[in-house]
């Protein structure tokens, strides 16, 4: 895995997204692909096959708007109760690899580190529950709390509103393809995208921006940086 050279000196902010760049994103995949056609087709008791192809469909309607990251909407769209068919697989949460460690350092560094996620707030609280990223966080932040998902430019407007910060000395990290570039499109100067964001996926084809595959190589893990 070859280095980066990230300039830390001209960086004050960190923005990281959540599902698939500090958490393992085979919990989400899992949940919306399997686990959720299987107890959406019992409750309604139709067959699953049909589910499935049914809810890829709707979700495939809102995807990159805020619903399609919504539990509440999904909750009333479906009529179950997605926070509490989260839990039951709770299991599956993880940290990817190295986040602790990269998370320490950067505090270390004297960066923010601000969670920008488009999750609800339901599922943030979920995944929080039974991980430690929570404490390594200065801010938490859900596109929920402002109205607009981070693929929208508003979102950007909003953030920086609330929680003021130089677009050219930040940088964003995230698994999604269509949110940097909303980040780009805002002014973000420092961009990365993460190789593989579910450990049970190949790596992602990435063609616009730079991609790691492990937090050391922008940042030594190992000792403490300059």
């Amino acid at each position: 895995m070859r280095a980066f050279n990230i300039d830390w000196h001209n960086i004050d902010t960190v923005l990281l997204d959540m599902d698939g760049t500090l958490l393992d994103l085979h919990f989400d995949n899992y949940f919306w692909l399997e686990h959720l056609p299987k107890r959406y087709s019992q409750q309604s008791e139709r067959d699953e096959s049909q589910v499935r192809a049914e809810l890829q469909q709707r979700m495939t309607a809102r995807q990159g708007t805020l619903n399609w990251y919504c539990t509440d909407f999904w909750s009333e769209e479906l009529n179950v109760d997605i926070v509490h068919l989260k839990r039951e697989i709770l299991h599956l949460v993880n940290e990817r690899p190295q986040v602790v460690d990269f998370l320490r350092v950067l505090g270390e560094m004297g960066k923010d580190r601000i969670l920008v996620t488009n999750a609800h707030r339901d599922s943030v609280n979920i995944k929080f529950s039974v991980t430690v990223i929570e404490p390594l966080l200065d801010r938490v932040i859900s596109s929920h709390d402002y109205g607009w998902p981070k693929e929208d430019q508003n979102f950007w407007r909003a953030l920086q509103l609330n929680m003021p910060f130089d677009p050219a000395r930040t940088l964003f990290i995230d698994d999604s393809e269509p949110v940097l570039l909303s980040a780009e499109k805002y002014g973000i100067a420092h961009l990365l995208c993460i190789a593989q964001p579910d450990s049970q996926q190949p790596d992602k084809l990435v063609k616009r921006f730079p991609v790691i595959e492990a937090f050391d190589q922008i940042v030594n893990l190992e000792s403490r940086p300059d």
